[in-house]
């Protein structure tokens, strides 16, 4: 008999913990202590359920670094005592904070699964049920006394996803994200099926849950157009404690070949700032120096994206800089996949 889950659920705001009074038309913060009872369904799964919410519930829109920490705080301090968690969060940025916690988990060998909604819980046509009821459905699962996922992961309209790996690609529809560049690990059926290949595991000789707390968001994203000036360049690149500048380029990883936008770069790169390649289309790579217009990069030593999500790459770069990471190294180890985030 393999024993129950014990699972944590840590609201930190949202449209799914919110429910409309019908009196005023407003929607305000569904009380989480009230969860079993507005959502009977939750007594049919086998596991028992805890909650947290933040003090005071955000609009994922003011996410930022303390938010960040404060959910790896919760997580570190509940670890031991509990088999899964699961993070309700607002959608628009909830790719952001996946990514995010999952560089700031290192060696995670328990499920951490984001999840939201698109509609209030309480309302007549809500997705909130299904995301919140099958998140702790998958939070819940274990193969051999073990959880089956042992990662970030975001839920959202049938389909688990690495964190590190989505964006939202829609603010309409129920399905609002994607993972252009890596399949699902889970998808919701009839049964949940499980794509085993997908997933990643910790490493045996590494089971301890180390909590990187330290993000730096010296971090800025510059995306490119045709007829992008000079002066524009320049005054991001003179942005007071810059350390790193991800540089949203076309398609395959290009960028204009002009000597004034080139040689910026360099002269950037040779006084220090980290420069990171990232294509601006929803999926694919970055291939440096496979057209003449990234051949000039790549000599200048732009970091390599490879297929990173933005999000994913700002989050990776925070949590770099906040690890104090050697200048020399910075490099090296962003090109590394550390967390699943990139092939």
């Amino acid at each position: 008999m393999q024993k129950k889950a014990n699972i944590l659920l840590i609201y930190t705001g949202g449209t799914i913990g919110m429910v409309k009074d019908y009196e005023t038309g407003a929607l305000k913060a569904f009380d989480f202590d009230e969860l079993l009872g507005n959502i009977p369904e939750l007594n049919q799964l086998d596991c028992s359920i805890e909650s947290v919410s933040f003090k005071t519930p955000i609009d994922s829109s003011n996410m930022n670094l303390g938010y960040w920490e404060e959910i790896a705080t919760i997580i570190e301090s509940n670890y031991d005592h509990h088999d899964g968690f699961v993070v309700l969060h607002g959608s628009d940025t909830m790719s952001y904070s996946a990514s995010a916690l999952s560089f700031m988990l290192e060696n995670l060998s328990k499920p951490v699964i984001f999840t939201g909604s698109q509609l209030p819980i309480g309302d007549l046509r809500t997705d909130a049920k299904e995301n919140l009821i099958t998140s702790i459905q998958i939070a819940s699962l274990q193969e051999n006394g073990k959880p089956v996922i042992q990662e970030v992961g975001l839920y959202f309209e049938y389909k688990l996803y690495r964190g590190n790996r989505t964006t939202k690609i829609n603010a309409e529809h129920f399905e609002a994200f994607d993972s252009p560049d890596h399949p699902p690990l889970i998808e919701s059926g009839v049964n949940l099926k499980v794509y085993y290949p997908y997933l990643l595991h910790v490493d045996k000789n590494k089971s301890k849950l180390i909590v990187h707390k330290k993000m730096n968001n010296s971090v800025a994203v510059l995306k490119l157009f045709p007829g992008i000036g000079e002066s524009l360049l320049k005054a991001v690149l003179k942005t007071a404690n810059l350390k790193v500048l991800i540089l949203e380029t076309y398609g395959a990883g290009n960028a204009p070949t002009s000597k004034w936008f080139i040689d910026l770069l360099e002269n950037a790169i040779k006084n220090g700032l980290h420069i990171i390649n990232v294509t601006q289309c929803s999926g694919g790579s970055v291939i440096m120096g496979h057209y003449e217009t990234s051949k000039k990069l790549s000599q200048i030593q732009l970091i390599d994206g490879k297929d990173i999500t933005t999000e994913a790459a700002i989050t990776k770069a925070m949590y770099l800089l906040g690890s104090g990471i050697s200048s020399s190294l910075f490099k090296t180890v962003f090109e590394t996949s550390l967390r699943g985030e990139m092939h």
